[in-house]
């Protein structure tokens, strides 16, 4: 297989190439960043190709001869800075992937396996974990990212016909985590400021759990077996932030953060936002982010488990993986 990864820097990108290689694919990784490319990926013997999703025309060509295309790049770190983000996510997480998949049928491209998020997935009926059946809750409306993977998803698979022969096949990935977390994501980050003891306290809130290696592997096999015009939620177990918290602290011998009131954590959040935007600069915690978290939403990875025999490790072996790796790459004693 030839594979055209999108991404290729991103958390989910870097182990998505590494694993496409460890199992004998070619791979042509995108990135805005050769430089950036070739520091995580220089090992791996991909090709990398430079290139912007502002700008999908402008490396096309490079799309010639792959079977498949791994979409992972999102406007999402850049969401939690000040300013209305709309545009930049109708842009970038709209617009760009339909441009791409459009491109990607005219290249000959036989499947295009979209990356969305299982934050868009509503409790079911029964008030029980939701699962790819299940509509969009309120987070979809209130959360622009959220609604923006949304509306990419409707908007592809209503796109579908059109790109025949061409299948489409989307995953909806948990809160991920992992090695290789460069960025560092949102995600990332909570585990540095945790080992650098530079975070407080936690609330009452989490969310569903994954290694990005598992949704890469999810990824994969959703290439070679999913079936076309379905989605699969590739995520672990609900964990708590306050379970995560309790696994790093083993890991590292610090004490754990204490557990802080859920309004007293809306009210800080609140005041960094106001303080992003009056400095213009970002912030991790947002009101949003906060709200998320606390409204506990669970999923279901049934299907992915039984269509594509996906699996997922637990929390402790990804977090004492990507400790390791924040460790090896200097970024904590």
């Amino acid at each position: 297989m030839k594979a055209f990864v999108t991404g290729s820097t991103g958390l989910l990108g870097v182990n998505l190439v590494r694993l496409l290689r460890e199992r004998g694919h070619e791979v042509r990784a995108l990135a805005r960043s050769p430089e950036k490319a070739r520091r995580l990926l220089g090992d791996t013997g991909a090709e990398v190709v430079a290139g912007d999703l502002e700008d999908v025309d402008a490396f096309a060509s490079a799309l010639g001869g792959c079977d498949v295309v791994f979409h992972t790049a999102a406007y999402f770190r850049e969401y939690f800075g000040p300013g209305d983000h709309w545009p930049a996510l109708e842009r970038l997480n709209v617009h760009a992937p339909l441009q791409l998949a459009r491109v990607a049928s005219r290249a000959g491209v036989r499947r295009f396996v979209h990356t969305g998020s299982s934050s868009v997935i509503g409790r079911a009926k029964d008030g029980g974990p939701g699962d790819e059946s299940s509509p969009p809750d309120r987070l979809a409306q209130t959360n622009l990212y959220a609604r923006s993977k949304v509306v990419a998803s409707e908007r592809l698979h209503a796109l579908a016909p059109e790109l025949r022969p061409m299948e489409v096949v989307e995953v909806l990935p948990g809160w991920m985590f992992g090695p290789y977390d460069a960025a560092p994501t949102g995600s990332g980050q909570l585990v540095l400021d945790f080992l650098q003891g530079k975070l407080p306290g936690v609330f009452e809130g989490g969310a569903p759990v994954t290694d990005a290696r598992d949704v890469a592997d999810g990824m994969l096999r959703a290439a070679e077996q999913g079936r076309a015009g379905e989605r699969y939620i590739l995520s672990g177990e609900y964990a708590s932030l306050v379970d995560v918290m309790r696994e790093l602290a083993a890991l590292s011998g610090r004490k754990p953060p204490k557990k802080l009131p859920y309004p007293l954590v809306l009210g800080v959040a609140a005041t960094f936002e106001l303080w992003a935007r009056l400095s213009g600069k970002s912030t991790a915690m947002s009101v949003e982010g906060v709200s998320t978290m606390h409204a506990r939403n669970t999923v279901s990875a049934s299907k992915a488990r039984t269509e594509l025999g996906a699996s997922f490790r637990p929390l402790a072996h990804t977090l004492a993986d990507e400790v390791a790796w924040f460790r090896e790459a200097g970024r904590v004693s």
